[in-house]
């Protein structure tokens, strides 16, 4: 398997425990009781996002200095993992879509990809894919991420969300992200 992708399937599967979008995955599922829908809505909702996020990051990656992008993707990597240590909340807007004329798929495509962006994951997105010049590899795994993260929480639901240690899977993905920031610091990989 390609490291671009293994290290981004992991990276953002741990960032999305948790995460605003995971939450919105489960007001979802509570709110249409349809798993498929909500799953492919997530599924090109993610897709969408995360290929121009990936586009942005391998394009910055092609625009700066080697030593420019070593010590800019350091200190995201490291912001990013401490930002992950930060707990997400849902505001009211983002979990209200209108039903009645977009279907279930419309509604969770529309409100997870607004939800989407700025978020963790997407930014993440960004760095990952500029880090390690893998497009396809880069958005194949953070897609793929998302999904083990999300398809679950939209198929159990609130019991599954309690049952799992949050802090400590944040803290794990937080320590995936400053090793892969100073491993970039230290010019590992590059």
């Amino acid at each position: 398997m390609d490291q671009a992708f293994l290290v981004s399937t992991g990276a953002v599967a741990l960032a999305e425990i948790g995460d605003k979008t995971q939450l919105l995955s489960l007001v979802l599922a509570a709110r249409y009781r349809k798993p498929i829908p909500i799953i492919l809505g997530v599924l090109v909702a993610t897709l969408i996002n995360h290929a121009g996020a990936g586009a942005l990051g391998a394009w910055l990656g092609s625009l700066v200095t080697p030593t420019i992008m070593r010590w800019a993707l350091a200190a995201s990597f490291i912001g990013m993992g401490l930002w992950i240590l930060v707990p997400d909340k849902l505001e009211e807007g983002e979990a209200n879509a209108n039903r009645s004329h977009l279907g279930v798929f419309g509604a969770t495509v529309v409100t997870f990809f607004l939800a989407e962006m700025g978020d963790k994951t997407q930014l993440a997105t960004v760095a990952l894919a500029a880090r390690f010049h893998d497009f396809f590899g880069v958005v194949a795994g953070t897609t793929l991420g998302m999904m083990i993260a999300n398809v679950p929480a939209i198929l159990l639901g609130d019991r599954f969300a309690h049952k799992l240690p949050t802090k400590l899977v944040h803290g794990i993905a937080a320590v995936m992200f400053v090793v892969l920031g100073v491993l970039a610091l230290c010019g590992v990989g590059m």
